[in-house]
């Protein structure tokens, strides 16, 4: 039987570990899922779902980023002022949504 592995090493020697450090890890990488559902959501034919669903996620992440410390921000933090972070994932979740519910069915 082999035993579990929990991290990595690098060049240097030192551990990598698996999981994030922060609050903010986690969120990103709950995000980064929500993402990855929804494209296979949109790959199955229903586009509208999947594509809320990637805005819903952005809108997530935006309120994260508000609310969570530059530290606890993790790969949440990608600039280095909160308002940009918080402006862009948020207009980006309502465009998304918005696209979403206004485009109207194509007949056929």
């Amino acid at each position: 039987m082999s035993e579990p592995v929990e991290s990595t090493a690098n060049e240097s020697g030192r551990r990598i570990p698996f999981w994030p450090k922060t609050i903010g890890g986690v969120i990103f990488l709950g995000v980064c899922a929500t993402v990855g559902a929804g494209l296979i959501v949109i790959a199955v034919g229903h586009w509208r779902v999947g594509v809320v669903m990637i805005g819903g996620s952005q809108l997530i992440a935006a309120a994260a980023r508000f609310q969570l410390s530059p530290y606890g921000a993790g790969m949440l933090k990608v600039r280095r002022k909160r308002w940009v972070d918080v402006t862009m994932l948020s207009l980006i979740g309502l465009a998304l949504i918005a696209l979403a519910i206004t485009i109207p069915d194509q007949p056929g």
